[in-house]
């Protein structure tokens, strides 16, 4: 015989000043949980649980740390009961949006000033990678930037940039300064030598065409390094 006694875990039972989205037409964003704004994405739960209990569960399995749930990939939400592709396509897609904003800081619109303030918009647009990727900020004449593109994804260890797309790229965006960078997921943010002949030979060849090589920035959780601050380049 059912239980009706047993709550339901349907959100459209609860008082309606206690659902996500009633909350938020109400008091605004701002005014909800993280596991809240989360029930809001995944829509539905299951039949054990509602989807507050399934954002609580993401969360928890992340430390309740946004910047940790940031780097989920597909897979890691899938292992979560109650959350199938589709609901995992859009907290992934929430979580890149906020990682867009959070990197369309205002640095576009000011002139480069120094590797410190590059190397905070790097560190945003490429910690969640779990693997090496190797990007370039193509610049104005005003050193402004008006490009921001990823070259090439590789491994844990190691990414290969082909300098011709580089400097192809750079003459499309009809750039005359470039700095390119790259991240270290270990960690370590000394260049190897691999590293220094790359930027040795990018350096060089974009002399041919005018553009200036300005630096090349590593960037982990533990900080960054700038060729140009070490006089590298």
């Amino acid at each position: 015989m059912e239980n009706v006694n047993k709550p339901s875990t349907s959100i459209k039972n609860w008082p309606k000043d206690d659902r996500p989205r009633e909350k938020l037409l109400a008091l605004g964003a701002g005014g909800l949980s993280n596991a809240e704004l989360l029930a809001i994405l995944i829509r539905t739960g299951t039949r054990e649980k509602t989807a507050l209990a399934v954002a609580q569960e993401i969360l928890k399995k992340n430390q309740e740390n946004l910047d940790e749930l940031g780097t989920n990939t597909l897979h890691d939400l899938l292992q979560v009961k109650g959350i199938a592709a589709t609901k995992a396509v859009s907290i992934m897609a929430a979580l890149e949006l906020g990682k867009r904003r959070q990197n369309s800081n205002g640095l576009r619109k000011v002139a480069i000033q120094n590797s410190s303030d590059v190397a905070t918009y790097l560190r945003t647009a490429l910690k969640d990678f779990p693997y090496e990727v190797f990007a370039v900020l193509y610049l104005n004449t005003a050193n402004k930037i008006k490009h921001f593109e990823i070259i090439s994804k590789g491994g844990l260890t190691g990414t290969i940039a082909d300098p011709r797309i580089i400097l192809k790229k750079a003459l499309e965006q009809n750039a005359t300064g470039i700095i390119l960078s790259h991240n270290h997921p270990s960690g370590n943010l000394q260049p190897s030598q691999a590293d220094e002949s790359l930027t040795r030979k990018i350096k060089e060849a974009a002399k041919w065409m005018d553009i200036r090589l300005l630096d090349h920035i590593i960037v982990s959780n533990e900080g960054y390094y700038s060729f140009m601050e070490e006089g590298k380049i």
